[in-house]
């Protein structure tokens, strides 16, 4: 089974790359983020043909959050459900080939002392605590999606640079192991230990993604029962190259039937 997660930036831009991208790489489950398009605009019915179910929460203009699956799709569900709305289309849950799976955008943050910034702070509180609520780290769980936050200065092209910034902020990192404490592993790094450099964003601007200026802000968080699954992990740079890329990468795990 293969899970994917990409912020493609636009679906409506890059909607002929990523039915290539399927094609070609065959994942099992994608999860989508920024797809910057209405519920009703999303073409569900090409994804079909591809032999995708999926679901999309979406508002427009900004944000969006996708799942795509060709090994079951059920129990969907947005946000962080009726009790505690959301204003934007920020995340997405199903449970997809005995996967409890989210697509997550987590808000970006902007600047240490922007509104945003707190507003992402709350964000992660309140899916630690929607979390909390709803899965058991006993369980089968996988929070996928653009985090916005490089979980370590191994993660970043250069610490220094970034210093005062977001992304990097103790605060956010702290938000981030919150997730991890209560029972979710980044299965990328796990199998990818101290290897420097593995970046899934780099900025369109100045060139940057061939002078390897970028973060790993984009994660797979599993609970041990699927993260223990997991045979290999990859962040596919071809995705980037090319004619009107994402500024992201896919981060693609494979992981082995389960028992």
């Amino acid at each position: 089974m293969r899970i994917a997660t990409w912020n493609i930036n636009s679906l409506k831009a890059r909607m002929e790359r990523v039915e290539a991208w399927l094609a070609d790489v065959a994942p099992d489950v994608v999860c989508l983020q920024e797809t910057k398009l209405a519920d009703a605009a999303f073409p569900a019915l090409s994804f079909q043909a591809l032999g995708y179910e999926s679901a999309h929460h979406g508002e427009g203009r900004w944000n969006g959050v996708a799942i795509l699956s060709r090994v079951g799709l059920t129990d969907v569900e947005t946000g962080f459900g009726p009790d505690d709305p959301d204003p934007e289309a920020r995340l997405i849950w199903a449970t997809c080939g005995g996967i409890r799976v989210a697509s997550a955008y987590v808000p970006n943050g902007r600047a240490l002392d922007h509104d945003h910034y707190r507003y992402k702070l709350a964000w992660l509180a309140r899916l630690r605590r929607h979390l909390d609520l709803t899965a058991d780290p006993a369980g089968a769980t996988a929070v996928c999606g653009d985090f916005n936050i490089a979980p370590t200065d191994l993660d970043v092209w250069d610490p220094a640079a970034l210093e005062g910034a977001t992304h990097v902020s103790e605060p956010e990192r702290a938000a981030l192991a919150e997730l991890e404490a209560w029972g979710l592993t980044d299965v990328f790094r796990d199998h990818h230990p101290g290897v420097e450099r593995l970046f899934s964003w780099w900025d369109y601007r100045a060139g940057n993604f061939h002078k390897g200026i970028g973060m790993r802000i984009d994660l797979v968080l599993a609970t041990a029962s699927v993260a223990d699954r997991v045979r290999w992990a990859l962040i596919d740079r071809n995705a980037r190259k090319g004619k009107s890329p994402s500024d992201h990468a896919p981060v693609i795990v494979e992981l082995e039937d389960a028992a």
